[in-house]
């Protein structure tokens, strides 16, 4: 395939005087992933949940997500617009009977395979507007040999369409972004076992444990590989990383690899590379800034997190990994008062202006109740006083 041409430099410079107009999100993004200076901190944000909630609500059409007019909520709301995730590949199983089912609001995903069967179960919750497992694929190491049979099976065609139009939609609000796979133990550990049953499994057949893991990681990096050729010029390994769930010990045998062999090759194509972490940071922010991701996403700091903001750059050191993040999600809520929501604010934004190493965003997203007021006023602080 052709390898796509790297994103285009914004259209004010970087260097010199102020210009007298404010830059686009898109340009101040560009220079922030460059390290060069804008004319204000770059301010984004992921409004998926709180579009999925007036979905369910009834403000919003189904298929609101994937038209233009969520390109032009955002800039209503003069909001960076980045994370809208999606996997540009299509995933094909062969040798297994696939089955999908829903029993009330809770929906079961069966893969039978000859060497067993694998199910899963995922309860809607009407009041959060999101679902959550109460059965995962694996219990326990009897489920690894079917786990592995599925890997082996599974393989992955290119499906560059959604990223093909939804690329000229963006235009100055943002940046293109896709997703690579999670690395196989992240799969493991957030979607298809849990930690519970993943720490027991290490040590029921730590052999069998490493093998299918291996097994993973072919599969894996085969959609890895489409991705990194997709349109999309920013990508993710969306992780969904908290340090005390995995730590650094799990993270350097089992992560590492993986997330440095993936980074390097997203930087080879020219574009630019980003890991999700939104739980707490202590135990794994220093170690993810040294793998080669271009930043760290959706930081999620104190009082919420367990990370100040002004403490990020010393609790990492020097690195050329930079932070995007800063505000909880849980702000943007009206149970957070309008005082604490402006101190906040305001103090992020002190941090960030200092230097064009932080972009300041939701950590991880804007929640259902979230208030749209809140939003346009961190856009009026940013021109207010987010200039470095």
């Amino acid at each position: 395939m052709n390898k796509p041409p790297p994103p285009p430099a914004p259209d004010t410079p970087v260097s010199g005087a102020r210009s007298a107009l404010p830059w686009s999100p898109r340009q101040r993004a560009l220079a922030f992933l460059r390290g060069q200076r804008a004319d204000c901190v770059p301010w984004f944000g992921d409004l998926d949940y709180l579009a999925t909630a007036q979905i369910g609500r009834g403000q919003r059409p189904a298929d609101f997500k994937q038209s233009a007019a969520y390109l032009d909520w955002h800039r209503e709301l003069r909001l960076g617009f980045y994370l809208q995730g999606y996997f540009p590949f299509q995933t094909i199983i062969d040798g297994c009977r696939v089955t999908e089912h829903r029993e009330g609001p809770t929906r079961i995903r069966r893969i039978e395979t000859p060497h067993g069967t694998l199910q899963e179960r995922w309860t809607w919750l009407p009041e959060s507007f999101t679902e959550g497992p109460i059965e995962h694929f694996l219990k326990s190491a009897d489920d690894l040999p079917a786990y592995q049979y599925l890997h082996a099976h599974t393989r992955y065609t290119p499906d560059y369409t959604f990223g093909q139009t939804r690329g000229p939609q963006i235009g100055e609000i943002g940046l293109h972004l896709a997703y690579l796979p999670k690395s196989p133990f992240m799969q493991m550990v957030a979607l298809d076992a849990g930690i519970i049953a993943v720490v027991d499994m290490l040590d029921d057949a730590p052999a069998l444990f490493a093998e299918t893991l291996q097994v993973v990681q072919r599969s894996h990096d085969a959609a890895a590989a489409i991705a990194v050729e997709s349109p999309a010029e920013l990508l993710m390994i969306p992780e969904n990383l908290s340090s005390e769930s995995v730590g650094p010990k799990l993270f350097e045998r089992y992560m590492r690899p993986y997330q440095e062999k993936w980074t390097a090759r997203i930087r080879a194509a020219g574009k630019f590379s980003c890991m999700h972490l939104d739980g707490t940071l202590r135990g794994l922010l220093r170690q993810e800034c040294t793998v080669g991701f271009d930043f760290i996403e959706s930081l999620t700091p104190s009082p919420v997190g367990d990370l100040a903001v002004e403490d990020w750059a010393n609790f990492c050191g020097p690195t050329p990994t930079k932070f995007w993040g800063g505000i909880p999600g849980a702000y943007f809520s009206p149970t957070v008062s309008d005082a604490e929501f402006e101190r906040h604010v305001r103090a992020t934004l002190a941090v960030m202006r200092t230097e064009p190493r932080y972009a300041l965003g939701v950590a991880d997203q804007v929640p259902p109740d979230g208030l749209e007021s809140r939003l346009l006023r961190v856009a009026e602080l940013v021109e207010e006083c987010g200039a470095y």
